[in-house]
């Protein structure tokens, strides 16, 4: 049997309760291949912002990353969740590691650059690291990555986590079978947002265009399937969306297909 590396993204709002966490980092820390965590925090960062006493500046649901938001996103996404979650899964007996895309060059990104909207210091990948990440593998070691990448000129970049993961997966997928999977609040993709358990159980292509055309999948879930069909057609065997059940065996979710 050929050993699968599990990429796994997981949300703010999963991160902030601790209960569910909880019981995420049980089912992450019981698979014995080869795993990653991403992980994001946006809503954790607004919070502190405020508290601090900094505007946080929404456009079309991206958040507007100026010097001050930079602060706060890596003492949040880089500090504070990160490291709570490294600390958990120290406790559960996984050797992990916390990064953000600078430490070992891992995540190199380009400032976004200024269209109609200035969106400040964020990054668009341009490319992985890869056998960085996969030393650490090597030698057993789970790697936990905020949502910060790196500009080669210095800069740290808020990049958008669905990206981080999709990529890694991406440069993973040289070296092994790779499964990217995007862990939020829903089971999956549904066919009526007012109901949970409509749980969409494959889609590949065409079924993306009839949903498209049908208006079933909301503006948030767009980019996010934009990213899975990308990794497809760039080597990742195994894309999935599901709620914090996703790594159970037995869990309803959404398997997007070629």
């Amino acid at each position: 049997m050929t050993t699968t590396i599990k990429v796994i993204k997981i949300g703010g709002k999963l991160i902030e309760d601790e209960e569910k966490l909880s019981v995420f980092l049980d089912d992450f820390a019981a698979l014995e291949q080869p795993k990653i965590l991403v992980h994001g925090g946006g809503n954790k960062a607004t919070e502190i912002a405020g508290k601090l006493g900094y505007e946080t500046k929404m456009v079309e649901g991206r958040r507007i990353t100026d010097e001050n938001s930079m602060a706060v996103i890596t003492m949040v996404y880089g500090g504070l969740l990160n490291k709570n979650i490294v600390a958990k899964l120290q406790k559960r007996n996984i050797n992990s590691i916390g990064m953000c895309g600078a430490d070992g060059k891992s995540i190199v990104s380009k400032k976004r650059p200024v269209k109609e909207i200035n969106y400040g210091l964020v990054g668009d990948i341009e490319k992985i690291n890869t056998e960085f990440i996969w030393e650490l593998l090597q030698q057993g070691i789970v790697p936990v990555f905020s949502a910060i990448s790196y500009s080669e000129t210095g800069e740290l970049l808020n990049t958008n986590a669905d990206s981080v993961a999709s990529e890694i997966a991406v440069a993973l997928s040289s070296k092994m079978v790779t499964e990217l999977n995007y862990c939020f609040e829903k089971k999956g993709v549904l066919a009526n947002i007012a109901d949970d358990d409509s749980v969409i159980p494959e889609i590949d292509k065409n079924k993306y265009s009839e949903l498209l055309e049908q208006k079933i999948i909301n503006e948030g879930m767009l980019p996010k399937l934009h990213n899975c069909f990308q990794a497809l057609e760039k080597g990742v065997e195994i894309v999935r969306l599901g709620d914090m059940s996703l790594l159970k065996p037995d869990s309803v979710h959404t398997k997007i297909v070629k």
